[in-house]
Parts: structure tokens; C-alpha cells; sequence
């Protein structure tokens, strides 16, 4: 009977196209833990909505409120409480400049739909290596991102049971596994999933601050009740210098603004309407929350320190007590941190699939995987991500340094991108970008120009005020990584030239086989191989390779039996090995090899019934695969042999 799988052949010339149902048949461990494969044309119902968006996008920057006024007060506690009253101006600035970043990358979404944010903007308008400075910072931003996020989560966990606080690392590293794995289920079923957690954190957030408003106003808020030990000692005097490090620390809030302009293509349509509304929407309830939260901070004497976080203190302040609402912000705060991830994960494989594609990174990551994802892009984040919570022992303070810097230099230069962008549409009359809709350039010019000149002073500042804290690693590795990228793509088009059929001319005569057998024994996986050397060719060379000499007169005798006429040589080895005496063999067969000859090895290869079965055989197809793949004009083939 015709099996009911297999669909009708379809001819057209030459060609033969032909479909197989490929639809999963069982559930397997891998299907229960991701998810059944979703196929390619399932892709576009793959897309999701402004609130599912803020959601997957906007966790990262609305996130930063639980840390960014912690980090600014980190800074200012070197020089004592009385600095503390500089948090807030400086939050009224850095919110100035988070207007300026969105207004800007609204520009963005409009004028490239297509998604790929700076990246792409940067590649467009500045050329591939200041595009690939930004995709490096970008990708480093995504994984600090990741780093920070679940860290500063668990330090939540922590300030709430303190119990915790050594097995901070290691609750962190567990969190992170399971964000990549809600990932690898898909884009849509992940944001489902952490819709709902990002507005509870939304609600709880604006309780605590609308409550704490209602009390500085009424005068009932009061101060923090047994604050933790600052572990900052009064050293430093309140310097310039001191202040633009608290706002570099602060501008940490900014983080993750870029990232809906780099998901464009994941919003229903109209994608580019939905995801301006919805950067929009993040914009304002980071700014006003922001501000918000650190006058509060300032207002009740919240003290940074490891042990209890100042949204925990914010939080048992505003309730007077440890209660549900004080549970309630310090559980929707640790969710939000963690989840903030998710946006990462939502980004650094689609970066990563675009630079890929450019060829500046291994092509791998730029294939979806079975549930529309780029899989191997996620798991490359999680593993990073991991090694670094592990390095700085999931300390948000540690890792802060080695951040913005990343985070600025590619807003700095997609605005610049975006200013020769308008630039060409105007001064240079691009009809093709005028008819795109760009009309009203001179003022777009001047909006991006400003951004750009904004953000490079704020790159400025970060990297000279936490060089010694660790930036300079980032100035060191930024440069590294674009390297490796020129690297990849070197080696890319060294493949393709060398694959090249362009000026190949005839294709080469028909080729004659010489084939060797390896035989170790002779059994019935050594009848199988030699059967299938029958069929390649007529010029067939068994090797056995003598460990004992004494069995040279019984190898003889069971090959005149069995081995239908083909000759056999025996080479001594007198130090007992396979491996460098057959290979002095193929050697000298390589030197008097012919043009139009290829050295075929048959390797007979036991497959047995249990995998762990393999660990009792010598596996001589792979190691003489392992020593010969380099060398030209030899082929290997297995021949399997199934042994029950």
C-alpha cells in the first residue's frame, strides 16, 4: 500500500519537487518544553499588539526604575546624605534626555519599518564599520542587560528574605534558564506570558508612588525606619566630577529605549503606527515614574545598600509595614527585573540574525528555529549572560559600569545616521527617500543632530567617569568584537570565491575511485563495506593493520575465504597502533594518485541497538574522519552495520 504520508511528485523539466508531511507524529521532551514546530507560513499570526509589545519591548526600560535612582545614590553616598538632594535635578535631566532619545527614534521607526534599529540605520547612511561599532554595542548592551535585569531581581529577593543572600548567584542563574526557555516556546506565547507580570509591576509601581505623594502632601510620610548601613564612607567632597558620575549611573534608566525600533516587524499592522504608540506609552510612564520615585527617595532619606534595596525601603515606608502592598511591590518589582530580560531576549538574536546575514557573524544564528525564533541566538545570550552573573557574583553594581557606555555610543551614532539620512533627503534631493514620506527634513535634521550631540556628550561622561570602574573594558572589547566580525566576513568570502562556479569553466572529467577498507576484522560489518566498495569501483584495497604478528597466518587465511578476490595488505606495527600506520599508508597512496582519481576509505562502522553501546568501540570512522577531513581528494565513507 502507498504510504499515505508521501503527496503526489510534481515534474517541471529536469527539476522534480516533491512533499513529504513533516506535521510532528508524537509528543517528545523537547515539543512539551518549547512547544510543537510552527511552520514558515505561520509566521505572520506569529505578530503581536501595542499592549502585548509594551510588554516584550518596554520591560527593559521600565525596569530601570528599580535600579537606575538605587545607582545614582550609590554614587552621591560617597559624599555623604547631604548630596542625596542632587537626585533629583539630576532625574529632571535625565528625563529631558530620555524625551530627546524617543523623539528621535520615532524618527527611526517611521523612516525604517523594517526594523533593525541602529544597525541598520548606521549601515545605510555611515557605512558597515560604524554600523558594526553600533551592532557590538548593541549586542554587549543586550547582554549586560540581561545580567543586570536578573540580578537586580534577585537582589529584591533578597532585601524581602535576606536568608537568600548566599544563594544570590545561583537563583539568578536558574532565573535566566527559564527566561530562555519561555523565549525558545516563541515570541508571541513569551509575551502573552509576561504581559500580565509587567502590569501588575506598572500598577504597583504607581500605587507606591501615588501613595507616597499622598503622604509627603499630607505630611504623613515620614522618614525610613531602620535603615541598612551605608557602605559608603563620607570621603569625597560634592564635585562636578562626582555629579556626572551619579548622572552617568542614572542615565542607566535609558537602557532598552531602543529596542522597540529594533522589533519593528514583530507588531501587527500597521507595525510602524503600533510601535511608535507604543514608545510612546513607555516613554511617559518611565519619565514620570522615574522622577516620581527618586523625589520619594529623597524625601524619606532611602540609604543605597546591598542588603535592602530602596524600593524595598520606598515600599515599607509608604505601607508602614511589611504587609501585602510592601509584598505585593518587592514580588512585581523581582518579576519586572527578571522579565526584563524577555526584552533582551526579544532583541540580541534579531540583531544577531541581521548582522549574520550580512556575514559578519556566524550564518547559524541568522536560521529561525522550529517555533519562529532565532534559537541558537537566544541560547548564545543565555550562556554569556550567565558567565557574567557568575564572574561579578550577581552584584547590579558591579556590572553598572561596564553598561551605558555601549547603550549611548549606538544611540549616538543611529542619530548621527539618521542626520545623514535626512541630510541626503534634502540637501542631496534623494527623490527615493523624498517620496518615502520624508517631507519637513530641515526640522527632522535638526531633532536627530541634537540627539546625537546630546548622547555623545552623555558617552562622554560615562566613559570617562567609570573608566577605572570597569568601562574600560568595554572600550577595550568594542573594538575586539568588530574585529572578529571583519574576521567572519573575511572567511565568508573566502568560501564563496573558493565555491565560486563564476569562470570555473567545463565541469571536471568523470572521476575513477581507488578505494581502501580499513579492516580491523573480518566479520559481517567488514562483507557489508566490501559490497558497498564493489559498487563505487573495481579497484579495491583491503588494510589490515597487524598489532600481533602471530595473527597474520589466520587474518590470511579467513580473508581467502571471504574476501571475494580483493587483495588485502597487512602492514606490521610494531608500537601497536591503527591509526599512525594507516595513515603512513594513504600518504603514499596520495603521492602517486592520478588527476582524475579520488582515494575513497569504506569504513565499516557498528551502529549498535543502546547509544552508550558506541563508548565499548574504538569509533575508528570518526578519528580517521577527525585526521583526514583536511586533506584534498580523499573521501569517507560509513558503511553501517546494525548489531542487536
Amino acid at each position: 500500500m502507498e504510504n499515505s504520508n508521501q503527496k503526489p511528485t510534481e515534474h517541471d523539466g529536469i527539476l522534480e519537487r516533491h512533499q513529504v508531511d513533516q506535521s510532528p507524529q508524537k509528543l517528545t521532551w523537547r515539543t512539551w518544553l518549547i512547544g510543537r514546530p510552527l511552520t514558515t507560513a505561520s509566521a505572520p499570526h506569529q505578530t503581536i499588539g501595542k499592549m502585548v509589545g509594551l510588554a516584550v519591548f518596554g520591560a527593559d526600560a521600565l525596569s530601570s526604575i528599580a535600579y537606575a535612582p538605587q545607582e545614582m545614590l550609590v554614587i552621591l553616598a560617597a559624599a555623604g546624605t547631604q548630596a542625596f538632594g542632587y537626585a533629583f535635578p539630576i532625574s529632571i535631566i535625565i528625563t529631558a534626555l530620555l524625551a530627546i532619545v524617543t523623539i528621535s527614534y520615532q524618527q527611526t521607526i517611521h523612516a525604517y519599518p523594517s526594523g533593525g534599529g541602529a544597525y541598520t540605520v548606521v549601515k545605510e547612511n555611515l557605512g558597515i564599520t560604524s554600523a558594526l561599532v553600533a551592532g557590538s554595542a548593541l549586542l554587549l548592551d543586550y547582554i549586560l542587560l540581561a545580567a543586570v535585569a536578573i540580578s537586580s531581581g534577585v537582589a529584591q529577593i533578597v532585601s524581602a528574605i535576606p536568608a537568600l543572600y548566599e544563594y544570590r548567584v545561583a537563583l539568578a542563574v536558574g532565573f535566566l534558564i527559564l527566561i530562555a526557555i519561555a523565549n525558545l516556546r516563541g515570541v508571541k506565547e513569551s509575551g502573552n506570558t509576561f504581559a500580565a507580570p509587567t502590569y501588575f509591576f506598572l500598577g504597583m509601581t504607581a500605587l507606591t508612588v501615588a501613595a507616597g505623594f499622598y503622604k509627603y502632601l499630607s505630611g504623613s510620610l515620614g522618614v525610613v525606619i531602620d535603615p541598612p548601613h551605608m557602605e559608603t564612607l563620607h570621603a569625597e567632597p560634592i564635585t562636578l566630577f562626582l555629579l556626572l558620575r551619579a548622572f552617568s549611573n542614572g542615565t542607566t534608566a535609558l537602557t532598552g529605549v531602543e529596542c522597540i525600533s529594533n522589533g519593528v516587524k514583530a507588531f501587527k499592522e500597521p507595525r510602524t503606527r503600533n510601535a511608535s504608540l507604543t514608545m510612546i506609552w513607555m516613554s511617559s510612564i518611565l519619565g514620570v515614574l522615574f522622577v516620581g520615585m527618586t523625589f520619594l527617595l529623597g524625601a524619606i532619606g532611602a540609604v543605597p545598600a546591598e542588603s535592602e534595596t530602596v524600593v524595598s525601603q520606598l515600599a515599607r515606608t509608604v505601607f508602614g509595614s511589611r504587609g501585602v502592598l510592601y509584598i505585593s511591590t518587592i514580588f512585581a518589582t523581582t518579576i519586572i527585573l527578571v522579565l526584563a530580560t524577555n526584552t533582551a531576549f526579544a532583541d540580541f538574536p534579531r540583531l544577531s540574525a541581521i548582522i549574520a546575514e550580512d556575514g559578519y557573524m556566524p550564518r547559524q544564528l541568522a536560521y529561525r528555529g522550529s517555533r519562529l525564533v532565532f534559537s541558537r541566538g537566544i541560547i548564545s545570550l543565555a550562556a554569556i549572560a550567565a558567565f557574567l552573573i557568575v564572574i561579578f557574583k550577581a552584584s547590579v553594581t558591579a556590572l553598572i559600569p561596564l553598561w551605558a557606555v555601549g547603550v549611548f555610543l549606538s544611540f549616538t551614532l543611529s542619530q548621527l545616521g539618521m542626520a545623514r539620512h535626512w541630510w541626503r533627503a534634502g540637501v542631496h534631493k534623494d527623490e527615493k527617500l523624498l517620496e518615502a514620506g520624508n517631507q519637513g527634513w530641515q526640522w527632522k535634521l535638526v531633532v536627530n543632530g541634537f540627539g546625537a550631540l546630546c548622547t555623545a556628550l552623555v558617552t562622554l561622561i560615562f566613559a570617562v567617569t567609570k573608566f577605572t570602574d570597569g568601562a574600560w573594558i568595554i572600550v577595550l572589547l568594542l573594538p575586539a568584537i568588530v574585529i572578529s566580525f571583519f574576521s567572519v566576513h573575511r572567511h565568508y568570502q573566502s568560501v564563496a570565491r573558493d565555491l565560486s562556479l563564476d569562470n570555473f569553466g567545463e565541469p571536471p572529467p568523470a572521476i575513477r575511485h581507488r578505494v581502501i577498507i580499513p579492516v580491523a576484522g573480518i566479520h559481517r560489518g567488514t562483507l557489508e563495506a566490501l559490497e558497498y566498495a564493489n559498487s563505487l569501483s573495481d579497484d579495491i584495497t583491503a588494510v589490515h593493520i597487524l598489532l600481533d604478528p602471530e595473527q597474520r597466518e589466520s587474518v590470511e587465511s579467513k580473508w581467502h575465504s571471504w574476501g571475494k578476490g580483493v587483495r588485502l595488505v597487512l602492514i606490521d606495527s610494531p608500537y601497536r597502533t591503527f591509526l599512525e600506520p594507516f595513515l603512513g599508508y594513504v600518504d603514499d597512496l596520495c603521492k602517486v594518485i592520478q588527476p582524475n582519481e579520488r582515494l575513497t576509505i569504506v569504513v565499516p562502522q557498528f551502529n549498535p541497538k543502546s547509544p552508550w553501546h558506541n563508548l565499548l568501540h574504538t569509533q575508528t570512522a570518526f578519528w580517521l574522519r577527525l585526521a583526514l577531513l583536511s586533506k584534498k581528494g580523499i573521501v569517507i565513507t560509513e558503511v553501517p552495520y546494525q548489531v542487536h
